[in-house]
């Protein structure tokens, strides 16, 4: 099971760091791990996600230099640092894991195997 936390109420050009603790299962190198997050009235989006290696990160464009996903291996952890958030940030985001054996992480929300609960970021002043 997957589950999120770190959310919250921030103004614009705040920061944020959510987590996405695993339990009942260890991350191995095979579990890629993508950061999605849905709007009210939006389909879902793939923000950010990262291989299970870590070798390999992707990023939405709209959140490039802004969002860095990481990962801390003994904590079965996957972080998604948000710097420079902007009101258009507002939304659910969920972490969801992929187990497979591709070389490069989907954006593409169906290839993904479990997901959390979500959690909610406001940017507002």
């Amino acid at each position: 099971q997957l589950a999120e936390s770190g959310g919250g109420l921030v103004q614009p050009g705040g920061s944020l760091r959510l987590s996405c603790v695993a339990t009942g299962l260890t991350l191995t190198n095979n579990d890629h791990i993508g950061w999605f997050r849905q709007a009210p009235g939006k389909e879902r989006e793939a923000v950010s996600c990262m291989t299970g290696t870590g070798e390999t990160t992707t990023y939405l464009d709209s959140v490039k230099g802004r969002f860095t996903i990481s990962r801390d291996t003994a904590k079965n952890t996957v972080y998604l640092d948000m710097n420079n958030l902007k009101p258009e940030d507002t939304a659910d985001y969920y972490c969801a894991s992929a187990r497979t054996e591709r070389l490069f992480c989907s954006d593409v929300p169906d290839t993904y195997d479990d997901w959390g609960q979500g959690t909610q970021v406001t940017v507002s002043a």
